[in-house]
């Protein structure tokens, strides 16, 4: 029909612009007021029916067709992170402690520059698109369950995420049917013992040698009582206990993750810590809390929308490839919930210009290149979904 790629390469410098504005005025999750504002602005100038807030502070910008076709929904998260950025780079961030250092400013320009190309072909759309501008994507609970509270599904027939991803070389596009990314679980745990001189431990409850113990024994929760098949993880990040050499302290507290594609091993690895911890109470006379928190629902893609982004790709002459199973979470599993989609990876690594930093790194950039591959997909599946 059209010649997607031209089209978004075409309007590749303008989405550069968008997302250098953006990457210069990071907000935190929960807090991204004037990243807000400046979406509504750029859509306002659009022929297209915007509503605002959705659930906390999301944006729906609808362009609506003849009527004949579906209605697709894209999705874009425009949060930040808590990193001070050490880039040398004209849009370094202007915000001090703050830095888009997982591609979120790049998610939104691509979707800002896909809906500015539908709207200058908006005569000739046969369904309805949908473009999700979501807050808080990178602390739980996410921002997207709020919105599909608030409807933003309402009336959508499918929706299609992307990511930008470093560690994929531009021009390549990744996704796989069923499971792609995990469930990312969060636990803290304080174990409260008797404290005092470390010379007289007979005389003490030591909570740092029960903790350490219930760390070594909680390394078998996946290794062996886990079908090896099957992928767990259960990792502990953060141990703290005592400030001095020879005192034994009160408590020991430590923090962790758990990542799963099933919610029964979910379950399973929650219920053998609590067992574990409940055995030592018993052995050590020790109390203990433990707070476990469910983190978004893995992200499972539907097979016929996973086709879709396929082709999408295959028919582009774009570089597609089947995605690793990652153990990263994505609170885009939310929306695949409740209605049928998929989301890929776009590639946006590039050692020749040193863009190689992993996300979440203060180092982390984009080969802004990246962005008419993801742009042009999305118009591709929109034509592939008959809605052009």
């Amino acid at each position: 029909m059209f010649d997607w790629f031209q089209l978004a390469s075409k309007k590749e410098k303008r989405m550069i612009q968008l997302r250098r504005y953006l990457h210069q005025y990071p907000e935190l999750s929960f807090e991204e007021k004037q990243t807000h504002d400046y979406i509504v602005n750029q859509l306002s100038q659009l022929s297209c029916d915007i509503q605002t807030p959705v659930g906390r502070n999301g944006i729906k910008a609808t362009f609506k067709g003849k009527g004949e076709g579906p209605t697709i929904a894209f999705r874009a998260d425009f949060d930040a992170l808590p990193v001070q950025e050490l880039n040398d780079v004209p849009y370094k961030s202007k915000n001090d402690g703050c830095m888009h250092a997982c591609g979120h400013d790049g998610h939104t320009a691509i979707l800002l520059g896909v809906a500015e190309i539908v709207n200058e072909h908006r005569h000739l759309l046969k369904g309805n698109v949908v473009f999700i501008f979501q807050y808080g994507e990178e602390i739980m609970p996410g921002g997207s369950q709020e919105m599909i509270n608030d409807g933003c599904l309402q009336d959508v027939d499918k929706i299609y995420g992307t990511h930008l991803w470093s560690g994929y070389p531009t021009g390549t596009i990744y996704s796989r049917p069923g499971p792609i990314m995990a469930s990312p679980d969060e636990f803290s745990i304080t174990i409260q013992g008797r404290g005092g001189h470390g010379a007289k431990p007979q005389e003490t409850i030591d909570p740092i040698v029960i903790m350490a113990e219930f760390i070594l024994s909680a390394q078998k929760i996946v290794s062996r009582t886990i079908d090896p098949v099957k992928q767990a993880v259960l990792t502990f990040g953060m141990v703290q206990a005592g400030s001095s050499d020879s005192v034994i302290p009160d408590s020991a507290f430590c923090k962790g993750t758990v990542r799963t594609f099933d919610t029964n091993l979910q379950n399973h690895i929650k219920t053998k810590m609590d067992k574990l911890l409940q055995g030592l109470a018993v052995a050590n006379d020790i109390t203990y809390d433990f707070n476990y928190i469910k983190g978004y629902l893995p992200l499972h893609n539907h097979q016929q929308a996973y086709e879709v982004v396929k082709q999408a790709a295959n028919d582009m002459h774009l570089r597609f490839n089947e995605s690793d199973l990652m153990m990263i979470g994505e609170d885009f599993s939310h929306y695949l919930k409740v209605r049928p989609g998929a989301f890929f990876l776009t590639g946006c690594g590039n050692q020749d210009k040193n863009i190689t930093a992993p996300h979440h790194n203060p180092y982390f950039d984009i080969d802004e290149s990246s962005f008419k591959y993801a742009a042009s997909e999305f118009l591709k599946i929109l034509e592939l979904e008959n809605v052009f």
